[in-house]
């Protein structure tokens, strides 16, 4: 795992910025936010993404298991509350928030089904996953790299396994991104031209609504 700050100058570089922007991206073809809604973040990290969701007019609060990453977020992103918590036992009553989000960070949860079970009882309209997809490029060339060390790699199939079991039934709905992972200038081409829902690129963002 990176450091606080090792995490977040990554999506500085120039390949993790335009990974992190296709991955928002993709996440935000889900949703359609008014301004003014709520959304939850699990293991919110740095506040990379907690961010970029406020930026679209959502109030956002993070909540992270690691005290190191709530205090960086805390410190970086003054305007957003960053709690300590589990995302197997969420500290809020049901439907709580419009959205709850979890953006590569329900791979470091041991239990997926359960926090996810979580994530949908606090939520009233939707919960959206961002992972890391076992069938991609990505997962054949990083899957032993330090940033992801200890990640576990999810596939649609999964995904819709654990969704089986959630009350309200859910909808479905996915994207991808990340086709290939380097980031440069064929990467990005390819990028342009692969469909919006190839299920083989290395970020897959989930969409689970109630019904």
């Amino acid at each position: 795992m990176l450091e606080a700050e090792q995490y977040d100058t990554w999506y500085e570089t120039a390949r993790g910025r335009w990974i992190g922007q296709e991955e928002f991206s993709s996440v935000m073809k889900l949703i359609t936010p008014t301004a003014g809604q709520t959304l939850l973040e699990i293991g919110s990290g740095t506040g990379y993404f907690s961010h970029k969701f406020k930026q679209r007019g959502l109030r956002v609060i993070g909540i992270d298991p690691d005290k190191a990453m709530n205090d960086y977020a805390s410190t970086k992103h003054k305007d957003i509350k960053f709690i300590r918590g589990d995302g197997l036992n969420l500290p809020f009553a049901d439907n709580s928030f419009d959205y709850c989000a979890a953006i590569t960070s329900l791979c470091f949860i041991s239990d997926p089904e359960k926090a996810l079970a979580e994530m949908w009882r606090v939520s009233r309209q939707s919960v959206v996953l961002g992972l890391l997809n076992r069938h991609s490029l990505l997962y054949y060339m990083k899957r032993n790299s330090k940033g992801y060390q200890g990640a576990r790699w999810d596939t649609i199939k999964s995904v819709k396994e654990w969704a089986n079991q959630l009350i309200p039934t859910a909808t479905f709905t996915f994207y991808s991104a990340i086709w290939l992972p380097n980031g440069g200038v064929v990467s990005r081409r390819v990028e342009n031209i692969m469909p919006a829902q190839y299920p083989y690129a290395g970020f897959l963002a989930v969409a689970l609504e109630k019904q």
